[in-house]
């Protein structure tokens, strides 16, 4: 792969099992990314865009093709293999948020750390940065529970950049949140962009995300149909 690029898709196909024949999700992608962009694959419900995410960030595999993410190609990755990648170069934020109810936001957040087994020292100040990244100190002893949309999305994000990941996946993240909440959060994650050079890869087909987008991937009936850079 070249420096920069840190996605390179080759010729993806992506097919599922229906009754007795079979469901062509992804039908020839062939797409790559560089490190840094803040982009979005985008299109209707059933387009292919959670599907291609999914396949990115090693959740699910190819039928065809070549997925290549941080130098870890998909046809010689196993279920460890992908697991070690997830693990230490990739953030995922779900619009569900996917919190730890019984756990604080301190644990919430901790949590990919203990993964990873970061001494005890270094884990508290990268959850500490990654609290106050999204504006949430004060929250840092509560539970999900306690906290609203808004507020669990960051701890989401926190969680997800914790790590200071190469790669962060977000999959429709501002669909649980009002408008205000919604350009709270891409405010966060573009500044985030910015400042630790992320790259951050959205599904989306929300408008206000849309608009936060340097590139615009369209998928429609799983092909590319357009790929523009936005000024």
């Amino acid at each position: 792969m070249e420096n920069n690029t840190i996605i390179k898709i080759e010729n993806l196909v992506k097919q599922f099992p229906v009754g007795g024949g079979t469901f062509t999700a992804l039908n020839g992608i062939s797409l790559s990314f560089g490190k840094g962009e803040f982009s979005g694959i985008v299109g209707p419900s059933g387009s292919g865009k959670t599907t291609l995410l999914n396949i990115i960030g090693s959740l699910d595999s190819p039928t065809k093709g070549e997925v290549t993410v941080m130098g870890t190609g998909s046809g010689g990755m196993n279920a460890k293999t992908a697991s070690q990648l997830r693990k230490k170069h990739i953030g995922f934020i779900f619009q569900t948020y996917n919190l730890m109810s019984v756990y604080t936001v301190y644990e919430n957040v901790e949590f990919p750390l203990l993964l990873l087994k970061m001494p005890a020292s270094e884990r508290r100040k990268a959850v500490l940065d990654a609290i106050e990244w999204v504006g949430l100190t004060d929250k840092i002893k509560s539970r999900p529970p306690q906290l609203s949309g808004g507020e669990s999305q960051r701890v989401a994000i926190a969680r997800a950049m914790v790590k200071r990941p190469g790669l962060v996946l977000a999959d429709e993240p501002t669909a649980n949140l009002d408008a205000a909440n919604s350009h709270h959060i891409l405010q966060t994650m573009e500044s985030l962009n910015k400042e630790l050079k992320t790259t951050f890869l959205f599904a989306t087909h929300d408008d206000k995300v849309i608009r936060y987008l340097k590139r615009i991937v369209t998928l429609a009936d799983g092909k590319v149909v357009s790929d523009e850079s936005v000024k």
